[in-house]
């Protein structure tokens, strides 16, 4: 059971984090969190952050306690491995810990808005766990890439056969 004597599964979907937000950055790189999530965010972690690059050009943030488990399967993965060190150089390389101000947002560090091409207007996709932070205009494209893509013939891992939507 869950906080409030819900079923642990139910408390972590009002938990999640879901939806697409049009974002304004600030001429400073401030970002306001969406006022739906503040409270959520404040419950989870503190208002505690951390943000970090994806390998598709946009910016992951997480809630604090999500980025520690997520950044503990990281360090965990083989070093040898050159995929796994590459993941764990831009991932753990890049994160960045950040608090919400009094009025609900962030200051973007520059490296990671030039990274994801960031600028002015942004989209914040949630994504259960966490946001992708989106250029606008990479967003749309990178969302009709997917749209029109064709993907007969392409088989779906075992995971996602069975999965009736």
């Amino acid at each position: 059971m869950g906080r409030n004597g819900t079923p642990g599964f139910l408390e972590d979907l009002k938990d999640m984090f879901r939806g697409a937000s049009k974002i304004t950055l600030d001429a400073k790189g401030r970002m306001a969190m969406p006022t739906r999530y503040r409270d959520r965010l404040s419950d989870r972690s503190d208002g505690r952050l951390v943000v970090t690059v994806d390998r598709d050009y946009c910016l992951l943030i997480y809630p604090y306690p999500d980025w520690e488990e997520v950044e503990r399967k990281l360090m965990r993965l083989p070093s040898l491995n050159a995929r796994a060190r590459k993941l764990q150089r831009l991932m753990v390389g890049y994160a960045t810990e950040l608090d919400l101000d009094g009025h609900g947002r962030i200051l973007l560090p520059r490296e990671l808005r030039e990274f994801a091409g960031l600028d002015r207007q942004a989209i914040l996709i949630g994504q259960g766990n966490k946001f992708e932070l989106w250029d606008e205009d990479s967003w749309s494209a990178k969302r009709d890439q997917w749209l029109q893509a064709d993907d007969d013939g392409v088989d779906l891992p075992s995971e996602l056969e069975s999965l009736s939507l």
